[in-house]
């Protein structure tokens, strides 16, 4: 047997294409295609779909952007609340030099990885009971979020009693009545009608 490689990049079949051609038509990298040519639209699109599938992203596909982004977020607004937290602590214990430093990156560590955790656990929650009431209902729409902002408040708050999960539910249910409230289409349209 031989070592020798079979392919070469001298081979002339080798040498495939992958840029636009002299017209400058925007092609398709990967498939070495002009997008064009699949409808008057398909320019437009970054995407592909099946015929009769949805051009929107659906709710399991949303909610792991919902959960990173709000990681994400909490890891900020820890970070800025410790880092706030910090500077008063090192200068009411007149910490200087490398104490100093040591403590402000304590101080926004935790609040920032304590703040990103909460927020993923709720934005998790909240996915989990938006999916599970998306497939059970067999429809996704304001009702779910409704009832996954109410779910979550409700199990978040579940280990304090009864009194703080019910002050958990009425949070929920305030924050996802506010959020249909700014982003429905059929509301919107419902204030506009009259």
């Amino acid at each position: 047997m031989s070592d020798k490689n079979p392919y070469s990049s001298s081979d002339p079949t080798m040498n495939v294409p992958v840029t636009t051609g002299a017209a400058g038509a925007i092609m398709s990298p990967y498939l070495n295609f002009n997008p064009a040519y699949l409808g008057p639209n398909a320019a437009d699109s970054q995407f592909i779909f099946p015929e009769g599938a949805a051009r929107t992203r659906g709710r399991l596909e949303l909610s792991f952007s919902q959960i990173g982004g709000s990681v994400f977020l909490g890891a900020a607004v820890g970070g800025v609340n410790g880092f706030y937290r910090g500077v008063q602590d090192v200068q009411a214990r007149q910490l200087v030099g490398a104490n100093r430093r040591t403590q402000m990156l304590n101080f926004i560590t935790k609040g920032g990885a304590s703040t990103a955790q909460t927020l993923g656990v709720v934005a998790l929650m909240y996915s989990v009971f938006g999916v599970v009431f998306s497939w059970g209902r067999g429809v996704d729409d304001e009702l779910n979020t409704v009832a996954a902002g109410t779910s979550t408040g409700v199990l978040y708050k579940s280990s304090g009693g009864l009194k703080p999960c019910l002050r958990g539910g009425a949070f929920g249910l305030g924050l996802s009545l506010i959020y249909v409230l700014f982003t429905s289409d059929k509301i919107k349209s419902v204030w506009r009608g009259r």
